[in-house]
């Protein structure tokens, strides 16, 4: 398989496992709701769910370095599929619970198997094409999110049909993820195959990857980026709804500007993801690519810190701006910093570390949806905003991990 073949099938994949997140999210707590659930109960699947996938991200990931990536991308597809089942048909609470479970089941299954299958494709000298790939994959990523909410919100009422059946089309999409990871995901069988061998290899891996993450600095570095990222995106998600509904005048009109910030913000990112290879021609450093990402979504936070002191309608189109201009600025940082990441790793643990880096922007971000909405509760949404771009800005500036060798073709896309 060609570099370029891999870097389709990854963002194929990539598209089919967010598309059912996207779709589904406009409508489950609506759902839940109209079924009898209370809100309280309803907040109880959501902790249920975030339980899920921090509690098995670290072991899934090194399943995945143990007995290979293609069975626990198909294993996340079946969890997934299942999940949303339920979650479409059922109106019992524990069967619903069960549903959550699943959902963090399939998610955690789902955070780094993909990525380490495709940067396992390409040649570790090939930096400008593994750019290119993962860049391609948040794009697709991020396509398949905005895709997803708009006909989630739209099909509904916009067909007059159940709002279950945004879930169950979500489902249709795993069922197809399930037959494409099949078929477009190859992969030479792993030595562990024996229940032994995996009992005794996936916690030998997460000790190795963890150790990895503490003793290698540029590693660490990374790291820390991501778990500022986690601060960020958790404060966005927490503050934004409330706040714009405060600048709509109504509950009913904040969510209808929410939802179209939101699908606004998944193609910021898809658009960011865009621009990252221009970028890089242009700079010449993955690490300067990065920087410059970072930089327009700092900026931007301090934007949304400043729009927050305004009301009615300019401060919804200030709001939207900054929220877009962040967005970019993650896109357009994601794929070199994965990149990055993967510079610093070998195959051996690579799922590993991705787990690792998807556990603590879910931690950092919980850390920081705690403290931060408290602070914003106390004092004001413009200071969580900016001690929000402070948590990013500051593990950004400290980004100083060496750029991967280039190769011929690397130097060709640098200008050098």
């Amino acid at each position: 398989m060609t570099p370029q073949a891999a870097s389709r099938r990854y963002a194929l994949i990539s598209f089919l496992t967010w598309l059912p997140t996207g779709l589904y999210i406009p409508v489950m707590v609506v759902l839940l709701l109209d079924r009898g659930i209370s809100l309280t109960a309803v907040a109880a699947l959501g902790v249920a769910y975030s339980a899920t996938v921090m509690l098995l991200e670290l072991p899934t990931g090194g399943l995945a370095d143990v007995i290979g990536r293609r069975p626990v991308m198909i294993a996340s597809a079946a969890a997934s599929l299942g999940a949303l089942l339920l979650l479409g048909l059922s109106e019992s609470l524990w069967l619903l619970t069960f549903s959550a479970v699943l959902r963090g089941v399939a998610r955690a299954l789902s955070s780094g198997p993909v990525e380490a299958w495709y940067v396992d494709q390409v040649p570790a000298e090939d930096a400008a094409e593994l750019t290119r790939g993962l860049s391609l994959g948040v794009m697709a990523s991020s396509a398949a999110l905005t895709a997803g909410t708009v006909a989630g919100a739209l099909i509904p009422f916009g067909l007059d049909v159940s709002l279950a059946v945004p879930v169950l089309i979500a489902a249709g999409a795993d069922a197809l993820r399930l037959v494409v990871t099949l078929v477009a995901m190859p992969e030479a069988k792993y030595e562990a195959s024996s229940l032994r061998s995996i009992l005794w290899g996936v916690p030998s891996t997460i000790a190795s990857g963890a150790r990895l993450a503490v003793r290698n600095l540029a590693l660490t570095r990374i790291l820390m980026v991501s778990a500022g990222m986690g601060v960020t995106l958790a404060v966005i998600e927490l503050l934004t709804p409330a706040w714009m509904a405060e600048l709509a005048g109504s509950a009913e009109r904040g969510v209808l500007a929410y939802g179209l910030v939101a699908a606004v913000g998944f193609a910021a990112d898809a658009l960011g993801s865009s621009v990252s290879m221009p970028l890089l021609r242009r700079l010449g450093s993955v690490r300067a690519v990065c920087r410059t990402g970072y930089c327009v979504s700092v900026l931007a936070l301090a934007g949304m810190a400043a729009a927050s002191a305004m009301t009615g309608l300019p401060g919804i189109l200030a709001a939207a701006v900054a929220y877009l201009l962040m967005f970019v600025g993650l896109g357009m940082a994601a794929g070199p910093l994965s990149q990055l990441l993967h510079s610093q790793v070998t195959t051996a643990e690579r799922a590993t570390v991705v787990s690792v880096q998807s556990l603590l922007l879910q931690s950092a971000g919980a850390l920081g949806a705690v403290s931060l909405g408290y602070l914003a509760g106390v004092t004001s949404p413009l200071v969580a905003f900016l001690l929000a771009a402070i948590a990013l800005a500051v593990p950004a500036a400290r980004l100083v991990v060496p750029d991967p060798v280039p190769s011929q073709s690397a130097e060709a896309c640098s200008g050098r």
